[in-house]
């Protein structure tokens, strides 16, 4: 890897662990409906954006409603349920629990997909489900109906982007794959589709909101122009040049990036037990996403 690609993965690590404080700061003041609605739409704004200044033609070559589906498993639900968490859990517990998404892929795939798990990553899957424990009882929120529900919507989130990367592969990279940014300017419309109603009813019959907070709006811009659309595209980049699998560390980097900024910014503490579950959860992810070594051809044998 070039000295840019691990700057663009440090990049790409510090925005989306400030997405989890950005939805900490709004979700409370808008509703999480309200905030994942408003954080998928102006992801869809920039995108769109970004592919007009690129004169990119959107031809989606029949894979519209399979991209758009997908954008509702990979952003609509897992963006409402943050929402969702960011209304009881501290940033870093989030920001903790979303690495638990090889692990809940590495379940899905065995599931669902017919794919094989080694005993290095059902270790891994065991371990990250003892870190969860952890996080959860022994952090600095007192365990209540409320946290328990925070981080079953953390769980739920993590296990559609589990699911979502078997759907892609079946549903658009087996049919040829598209340009990226296709990809995900149409998932985003679709997460925008799914949500828009949810949010029509939310501002007419739901609880007043004060709109009228700026901090809250600078939150919500930033968390869709650049935790969403901006990080995207980096992250798609960072695929094509440095495949899935190094991509996939990223997940690593993410947890002290939103413990970082829930600190400096909200001023967010940790106890030791909370801290022990996270490095858990990083040992559980790497024993999932980390390749098997290659048997030796010595041990192997010939014949």
């Amino acid at each position: 890897m070039r000295t840019s690609d691990y700057a663009r993965l440090l990049l790409l690590a510090a925005i989306w662990g400030a997405s989890f404080l950005f939805m900490r700061i709004a979700a409370p003041a808008f509703g999480s409906i309200n905030t994942a609605f408003l954080r998928v739409l102006f992801a869809l704004i920039g995108l769109a954006i970004i592919l007009l200044l690129m004169r990119s033609p959107l031809r989606f070559e029949g894979k519209l409603k399979p991209i758009m589906l997908l954008g509702i498993i990979n952003s609509g639900i897992p963006f409402l349920m943050y929402a969702i968490a960011a209304l009881w859990l501290p940033a870093g517990y989030s920001a903790i629990l979303n690495a638990t998404t090889p692990l809940m892929g590495a379940l899905i795939g065995f599931s669902c997909f017919s794919e094989q798990l080694s005993g290095r990553k059902w270790l891994g899957v065991v371990l990250g489900l003892l870190g969860i424990t952890l996080i959860t009882t022994t952090g600095e929120v007192a365990l209540s109906e409320t946290v328990i529900t925070g981080v079953l919507a953390c769980l739920i989130a993590t296990a559609c982007y589990g699911c979502a990367g078997f759907l892609t592969r079946r549903w658009i990279t087996a049919r040829g794959g598209l340009d990226v940014k296709l990809v995900a300017f149409g998932s985003q419309l679709g997460a925008t589709l799914f949500l828009l109603p949810f949010f029509g009813y939310g501002v007419t019959a739901g609880p007043v909101v004060d709109w009228a907070i700026p901090e809250v709006w600078a939150s919500i811009l930033a968390v869709g122009f650049i935790c969403t659309a901006l990080a995207y595209l980096i992250y798609f980049r960072l695929i094509a040049d440095i495949g899935p699998l190094r991509s996939l560390t990223v997940t690593f980097l993410i947890p002290p990036f939103g413990i970082f900024w829930g600190y400096l910014v909200l001023g967010e503490t940790l106890t030791e037990g909370f801290m022990l579950g996270g490095v858990i959860v990083c040992l559980s992810v790497w024993l999932v996403v980390s390749p098997a070594k290659p048997i030796p051809s010595q041990v192997l044998g010939s014949k």
